[in-house]
This record gives structure tokens, sequence and C-alpha cells, in this order.
């Protein structure tokens, strides 16, 4: 009962006119950027951060969501069309929505990527708004102790969940949280780090690190490459998929929405751990494996339907914890601290209008992309052949207006500029700067959590391993640790991430 009168409360909040329109407008951008190769949530979000400034909270949250859920849509557009991924959790689907497509199934093959992104947004929404409670409560729990870490098992598993390699994943995660001690002490008053430079007295504004390294750094990478647009895929055919097409995609879609509801929740894993490993399961357990690759719908529907569930469950951690499990939640929680809303288990008591009108906005958002996405596809496929010598000096301009923005300062375009070069070295040294965002992020919040524990226990390490719940997170990091160190692991983890190479 309880629950019925939360989720009336978000429909409340959700069905405003004002809350709509950003709904909207973030399906819109979402699907957007997710059609266009080399753009992708992060840079768009990062990008859109300081609008939200002047947003209400709920709905700077819900336009910011909508984009993230609504690139895992468009990024299967441009996969099944052109071959190319709009987004990184789209490139299993490249595999056999863009052989359906050449097959004249390209109509088809767009269906049934939208509806089971339809069907894995509504059930995770459903997880999320049953399971949040539970663990928010459980949160009331944590003190420092816990909440350090919390944080430390999250950071563990975001390098043990991400793609590339795990030394440098490493290296990023302790840059970020060095970066994350420039600035003034918050107990003592001294600066840190700031060599001097004034403007770093504040520390570095993380929306200025997350738009150069996955912004500009984006721009740079991509005006490298050649535009592989022309073959575009622009005779769609019938929207419905035949009756073989959907007994073969409905139980994959089954099977992918809840592997990626289960892995979303987990650090670092969201979309992309979850579509690569759907499209595994949905090969191992086909009795006609050589079709994979080769057009099976099923080998479309498991990873669309995992990229998405997980896309929506990644903000459980979030909402109840106040961790951030990837890059996105990352921006997620620095909009929330923005608007002096601080992400935890307090979120659901303190502001209940932003918790479940967040909530109830997914669902409806979902709804709104399944209406969007097929109608629209004409007007996709003309996009997607937009040359890139249009689209990113825009960007480029949009990045600096942006960060001007933040605090109409012409040092935060420099720290653009040089964030955006040393994200373009990183890129090709094949450095992940998600980890480094998470690094970034959390690094302030361990700090202040271990301090914080010391303090109470005065100056007694050990709090961290008598405490019941700290020591079980401590036990499942080096867990964490331990497995992944393992040779017959390592090469699976190898295998799973192979086609994203």
């Amino acid at each position: 009962m309880e629950l019925f009168e939360h989720l009336m409360l978000g429909f409340s909040v959700a069905l405003t006119l004002e809350n709509l329109i950003y709904c909207l407008l973030g399906c819109l951008l979402g699907t957007l950027i997710g059609v266009l190769p080399g753009i992708g949530p992060l840079p768009t979000i990062a990008m859109l951060l300081p609008i939200t400034y002047v947003l209400p909270p709920v709905a700077g949250l819900i336009m910011l969501a909508g984009i993230y859920y609504g690139a895992q849509y468009g990024g299967s557009t441009t996969a099944i069309l052109v071959a190319l991924p709009g987004e990184t959790s789209s490139v299993v689907t490249v595999l056999d929505g863009h052989k359906m497509a050449r097959k004249g199934r390209a109509g088809a093959a767009l269906s049934i990527a939208a509806l089971g992104s339809f069907f894995a947004g509504c059930v995770a929404t459903v997880v999320l708004a049953g399971f949040a409670p539970p663990l928010a409560e459980l949160a009331f729990k944590f003190g420092a102790a816990e909440y350090f870490s919390l944080m430390v098992l999250g950071l563990v598993g975001a390098v043990v969940l991400a793609s590339g390699s795990l030394p440098k994943a490493i290296c990023m995660i302790l840059l970020g949280l060095l970066l994350g001690m420039i600035g003034t002490d918050v107990n003592s008053g001294v600066a840190r780090f700031e060599f001097g430079i004034p403007e770093l007295q504040d520390g570095i504004d993380f929306a200025v690190v997350a738009m150069g390294v996955f912004g500009l750094a984006e721009i740079l990478a991509n005006l490298e490459l050649k535009d592989k647009r022309a073959e575009v895929t622009s005779k769609v055919g019938t929207l419905y998929p035949n009756k073989q097409e959907f007994k073969e995609a409905w139980p994959a879609c089954v099977r992918g929405t809840a592997m990626g509801a289960a892995l979303g929740v987990l650090p670092g894993g969201g979309a992309i751990l979850s579509s690569f490993a759907s499209y595994t399961l949905e090969k191992k357990m086909s009795s006609t494996p050589e079709r994979f690759g080769e057009g099976h719908p099923a080998g479309l529907a498991g990873p669309e339907s995992a990229n998405n569930a997980a896309a929506q469950t990644s903000f459980i951690p979030l909402l109840t914890l106040g961790i951030p499990g990837n890059a996105v939640t990352a921006l997620m929680l620095g909009a929330m601290t923005i608007h002096n809303i601080q992400p935890g288990p307090r979120v659901m008591s303190s502001h209940p209008d932003l918790f479940w009108g967040l909530i109830v906005s997914m669902w409806i958002g979902n709804l709104m992309l399944v209406i969007l996405n097929l109608p629209l596809v004409g007007l996709w496929i003309k996009l997607l052949k937009v040359p890139y010598r249009i689209l990113f000096p825009a960007i480029l301009v949009f990045c600096t207006i942006g960060v001007y923005s933040l605090n109409y300062n012409v040092f935060d375009i420099w720290m653009l500029a040089v964030f955006g070069l040393v994200g373009y070295v990183w890129m090709k040294l094949r450095c992940e700067g998600a980890p480094l965002l998470l690094g970034l992020v959390l690094g302030p919040m361990m700090e202040e959590n271990f301090r914080r524990a010391l303090l109470l226990s005065r100056g007694d390490y050990s709090t961290f391993v008598t405490r019941p719940l700290s020591l079980t997170l401590l036990l499942l990091a080096v867990a964490l640790v331990i497995i992944v160190a393992l040779p017959v692991i390592r090469k699976k983890r190898a295998e799973t991430f192979a086609e994203n190479d």
C-alpha cells in the first residue's frame, strides 16, 4: 500500500507539463546522440550539466536520465542501419542487427530492438521501484566506516568490470583520486596541490574534466576518422517481425532483461557489460549458434534488452546509497550536489518528489521512446548523413560556452583544453576515462568518511574491520580482486570484451 502511494506521488510529479516536456527533450536528445556515431551520453550529459543549474532539480535529473536511457535506443538505430554503433553498448547489436537489415529486414530489426528495449525498461523500472526502498532502509545503518568500505568496493568493482586493461583502469582510478584532492582541505583550511594557482584552491570542477575528457577528446578522435556513413540502409521495409523472428526474439528479450537488471546494479558493470554478457549467453544456449552473426533475432533482442535494463537499474546504488556505479551516474550525482541534494538514503525521505518522480519518469520516457523511434526512422536516416565537419564545430562551441557558464571564468576554458588534449592522449593509449571520473567524484567522499571514521574511533584503524557491515564490504572487495586475478577469469573477461576492441 505504501509503495502504491509513493508511485501515485511519482505520477503526480512526472505528469506535470514541465516535467513531461523535459522528459521528452531528454529522450529526443538521447536518441539523437545515440543515432549519431562519435557522440555518446557521457559527453552530452557533461555538456548539458551547466543547463541543469537553472532548471528545477526534478526536471534537470529527469532530462539527464532520459538522455542516458534514450541513447541506448538511438545506438541500436545506427548499429542496425549503418553498422556503426552510436553508443558503446550497441557494439554487439551490429553483429546480427545489421545483417538483418542487409537481408531486407531492417524494419523488423528496429522493431525488435525498440520493443525489447521498452519491455526491459518497464521491468527495470519495477525493479528500481521495488528494491530501492529496502536498500535505502539498509543504508540508514551505514556509518562513516561502512560508507568508506562501500566506496572501496565500488571502485574495485569499477576496475574489475571495466572493459580494457586492468592496470590502466587502476592507474586511472588513482589519478582520479589524486585530482579529487586538489583544493582546500575542509578540515584544516590548508590549500593542497594548487601549485600557486588561485583558481585551483576550490578544486577542479568535475564538469570541466568530464567535458574535456569525454567531449573535446571525442571530437579530436573522431576528426581523425573517415566519414563511413555513406552506406546507410535507407530501405526499412515492414516494421513487423514475422512469427519466426518473434518466436526466437522474445525468450532472449526476457533473459537479457533479467541479466541487465542484475548486472546494472554492479559498480562499473552497466549497459556495456550486460550487452556483451547477454550475447555470449544467447549464443551458448542456442541450438543453432552458427546463425549468430548472420542475422539471428535472439542476437539482437538479448543485448538490446540487457543494455536498457542495466541503464535503469544502475540508478539503484546512486539513489539509495549515494554511490555512482558508472561515469554517467557520477555525472548525475554531480547534478544532484549542484542543487544541494545529498545523494543517499535520505533522498527518499527528504526529497520524495525527486526520488519517485524520477522513477516514474523512466517508465513514461520508455513509452515516449517507442513512439519516437519507430515512426521517425526516416528522420534518423537523414541525420545519419550529416557530415562531421558540420557537427563537431557546433559541439566544440557548445562545450566552450557550457564550461564558461559554470563560473564565468576563462581559466575553466583553459582547463577544458588541457583535459581535452590529455583525454585524447589517453584514448590513443587505450586508457578509459570513466574510472578517472569515478575516482574524481568518489575521492573527496572517501576521504571525508575515512577521516570521520578515524575521528569517531579516536584514530583506531581497526574500526574498518571490527564493524560487521564494513568488514563484509571490504571482504567482498578483496574477493573481487582475487577472482579477477585467476587465469581462467582473466581469459573469460578478455573474451567477453573481444568484440569491443
